[in-house]
């Protein structure tokens, strides 16, 4: 009976396992301490989130170091078949490596960062975390106007950095160009409709022009990039039906619908105000005042 109990003690195996369950415990013991306790002092966000992250991947890099040093010694009779086995294996899950090499390159080459909004895959919204394998998006539009969440999570494989175009609305220029359309009749106050359009550009996203000069400079130093104004500004087209003022702006990227909705109610009080000078055009029939007054 001893010597059974001592057989199990000083068995390699029990050993082996004994050391390893010890080892990842102290490991992930560790880190979990330091994210609970010390990183979530880091007031910025984005360094708590690199810093949870890459204590994690310590976590991973370690579990792995440690399972190769207990197990060094059967390594190099595994050496002929994990040869061919990473064949296949490597065939069989392409995917998964080319959605880790995807993760590297975003990693690596700043394609977006967690907070940021982009277009992956087709899918538009606001990145909540970056994966090894996948990046989870909270989504904004589809069956809801504007660019607000519309409550859905949604996880894009990696791989579509090197499969579609990847747009960045926040990265190093946080600003769109939009624009608005007012269609007028013919007959209307043109100066004074071109003014009151440039006067609520003005008002509405004037702040938004200067703030994002600084961010435009910088990209004409980064890239090859010519300078652009982002000032206001209307332009006119006659059409069969009516005349169409086009108002261009520029916005903080999380701000068009708000800034819109601005404009507009700016606009209409506007023009409400000239007492008939401008007048909007529609496709329906406008009614006849005359007729009615007669009758």
């Amino acid at each position: 009976m001893d010597d059974q109990l001592r057989n199990i003690i000083y068995n390699p195996v029990v050993d082996k396992t004994t050391a390893i369950f010890i080892g990842i415990a102290t490991i992930w013991v560790l880190v979990k301490t330091l994210q609970k306790k010390l990183f979530t002092k880091i007031k910025d966000t984005d360094n708590r989130y690199r810093a949870k992250k890459l204590s994690s991947f310590v976590a991973y890099f370690l579990t792995i170091i440690l399972l190769t040093i207990v197990f060094k010694d059967k390594l190099h009779n595994l050496s002929v078949v994990l040869g061919i086995a990473g064949a296949g294996i490597a065939f069989a899950l392409q995917e998964v490596i080319v959605s880790f090499a995807g993760w590297l390159a975003i990693m690596l080459g700043g394609f977006y960062k967690p907070g940021q909004r982009v277009q992956l895959g087709g899918i538009k919204g606001d990145v909540m975390d970056i994966g090894v394998l996948r990046t989870t998006i909270m989504e904004i539009g589809q069956w809801v106007d504007g660019d607000i969440y519309n409550g859905r999570i949604v996880f894009v494989a990696n791989s579509f950095v090197f499969k579609d175009p990847v747009f960045n609305y926040s990265g190093d220029f946080p600003f769109l160009w939009d624009e608005i359309k007012i269609p007028v009749q013919y007959g209307s106050n043109y100066e004074k409709a071109k003014e009151i359009l440039l006067n609520a550009g003005r008002e509405v996203a004037g702040d938004f022009s200067e703030k994002s000069k600084e961010n435009w400079q910088a990209l004409e130093r980064k890239y090859r990039l010519e300078d652009t104004s982002s000032e206001p500004i209307v332009s006119v087209v006659i059409t069969d039906n009516w005349v169409v003022f086009t108002l261009r702006y520029i916005v903080a990227y999380k701000k068009r619908r708000i800034t819109k909705t601005e404009l507009f109610t700016h606009i209409l009080k506007d023009i409400e105000a000239t007492n008939g000078e401008i007048k909007f055009a529609s496709a329906f029939p406008q009614p006849n005042n005359s007729a009615n007054t007669q009758a």
